[in-house]
């Protein structure tokens, strides 16, 4: 199958938007918006959607509003494959019973952080998938050591993947040269990419897909700039890649959820207030944001 074709053998292929949460002002969930919004993403070229990622603030949400997201986005998108949540939890226990509650509602897969209660070491990382794995429904495992101090390196996605409770892999550490090893020990591991900002260089290294944040602002260019990339069209890629790069990079900084949320607002998208402990942004990081995407938007994407 082509990278750049979706299809529901392998729904965790193509342009996965890790979806932002739209809150109204008194912080409650706008489940309308966010039907609204899956939608959009979807009639604008992208091929499914993350729910309760990071970019989703599952960590705020309560279980029933958790469970409630998750279902609204398998409505939305009008084909549960192309629904992948986010199943992190601090107990494997827990991840599973998420895990189970999407498979219950037709997703096609479910995106795992490895555990994150503590510095968990390779036994526990492999138990941990093992257990999820359990539910049924294909597991994507997410690499962000920076966040959970857990590093999925090479070595031990490939065991994860021989022990055949992984399917593929967000890789965000931004080691592009992560990419080649991965190929050399699991090649039949999906590379998927984790971040926006080395979306190029994954993509000319192999990967067959992207979780994506700046779609949700941008998701036509952002899915014309994914198309070119994955095929080798580098004098299509290259100058959108540039263009976009210096807001693409906001996915990448501890404040992405309020980056991404303030540039869907000033692009015309509900976008909204986050949950604390974050906070909206102020000061030069607003105004970095700003410029970037007023910047995207002057040069036509959208």
């Amino acid at each position: 199958m082509s990278a750049t074709t979706w299809n529901s053998a392998r729904p965790w292929r193509g342009i996965m938007v890790a979806t932002a949460l739209p809150l109204r002002a008194d912080l409650s969930v706008d489940y309308d918006a966010y039907a609204e919004h899956v939608a959009w993403l979807i009639a604008n070229g992208c091929d499914g959607v993350v729910p309760n990622g990071s970019l989703g603030e599952y960590q705020t949400l309560t279980d029933e509003e958790r469970a409630r997201v998750v279902e609204v986005a398998v409505a939305a998108a009008g084909d549960g494959a192309r629904v992948m949540p986010g199943v992190a939890a601090y107990g494997s226990a827990e991840s599973r019973r998420w895990a189970e509650q999407a498979a219950e509602a037709g997703c096609g897969s479910v995106l795992l952080l490895p555990p994150n209660a503590y510095r968990a070491d390779e036994e526990a990382v492999r138990a941990h998938y093992a257990e999820v794995a359990e539910a049924g429904v294909p597991v994507v495992a997410y690499n962000n050591p920076i966040d959970t101090k857990v590093d999925l390196a090479p070595a031990l996605l490939a065991g994860l993947h021989q022990d055949g409770n992984i399917v593929a892999v967000k890789e965000f550490t931004g080691d592009v040269r992560r990419a080649y090893e991965i190929a050399e020990l699991a090649p039949e591991l999906d590379l998927l990419i984790g971040a926006d900002d080395v979306l190029l260089e994954l993509a000319v290294a192999g990967a067959v897909g992207w979780i994506a944040g700046y779609p949700n602002a941008f998701p036509a260019t952002c899915a014309a700039l994914y198309h070119a990339a994955v095929a080798g069209d580098l004098g299509t890629a290259v100058p959108l890649y540039k263009s976009l790069h210096s807001l693409l990079r906001w996915d990448s900084k501890t404040e992405f959820v309020q980056s991404i949320k303030l540039s869907m607002d000033i692009a015309g998208r509900h976008g909204g207030p986050v949950r604390p402990p974050r906070a909206a942004l102020t000061g030069p990081v607003e105004a970095g944001v700003r410029e970037a995407t007023e910047k995207a938007i002057a040069d036509g994407h959208h």
